[in-house]
């Protein structure tokens, strides 16, 4: 059973949730909270498997609730609940441990999938605004120092590095080859190398892993 904590300063927006994950099978809703701090507290009382974080709310917003939660609890994932304009708040929950983001007007369907997605290991990065948040890490990057970065970015050619920039940028891999002058073949290789390097999962965990470490 997946135990799934709710964040959100509106109530409609948590009541909502709670209709629609109560009827998925292996989804349980163990909590709701209407800010950061109550989501921090409710972490030690709930111990959720994943939360459901709003980014903006009073008292401590959900990029400054995911750094807490991620680091006093480390084995909780936290799916960034946002809209399409709030790619800096994207950026920096990223980089504190989100394991993803999802768009407010996500059907039914996409956040019970979302939930079991980062759950079981996953990770979500959608590319319409990928393309946003990787501006954002643009900008940034070289205020960022290396020595933040995770140590397994160090084992990344130059070539690999570029390819794992377009792909969090969305591009696919014929987009890709187009764009780097290689066969699709030689594209979907290199990831397969990546990932096995990286020791993720898949594309989205990859695109996240690029995102948080500045690559």
């Amino acid at each position: 059973m997946i135990k799934v904590l709710l964040v959100d300063d509106q109530d409609i927006l948590l009541e909502g949730l709670k209709l629609i994950l109560g009827k998925e099978e292996g989804i349980k809703i163990c909590g709701t909270a209407g800010n950061g701090k109550k989501a921090y507290e409710a972490c030690k009382w709930n111990r959720p498997h994943v939360i459901l974080m709003d980014i903006k709310m009073p008292m401590v917003n959900g990029v400054e609730a995911t750094k807490m939660i991620k680091k006093d609890f480390p084995d909780v994932k936290v799916i960034v609940l946002t809209t399409f304009n709030d790619d800096e708040y994207i950026y920096d929950a990223l980089k504190n441990g989100a394991s993803g983001y999802l768009l407010k007007d996500a059907s039914p369907s996409e956040i019970a999938a979302a939930v079991r997605t980062v759950h079981n290991g996953g990770a979500l990065i959608q590319s319409e605004i990928a393309v946003k948040v990787i501006n954002k890490f643009s900008e940034l990057a070289q205020s960022n120092p290396k020595s933040h970065r995770d140590s397994r970015a160090e084992l990344l050619t130059e070539r690999e590095i570029e390819i794992c920039r377009l792909l969090a940028e969305g591009k696919n891999n014929k987009e890709i080859s187009d764009m780097l002058y290689l066969s699709e073949g030689t594209v979907k290789n290199h990831i397969t190398k990546i990932l096995v390097k990286l020791d993720l999962r898949d594309r989205t965990q990859l695109a996240v892993f690029t995102i948080k470490n500045n690559l």
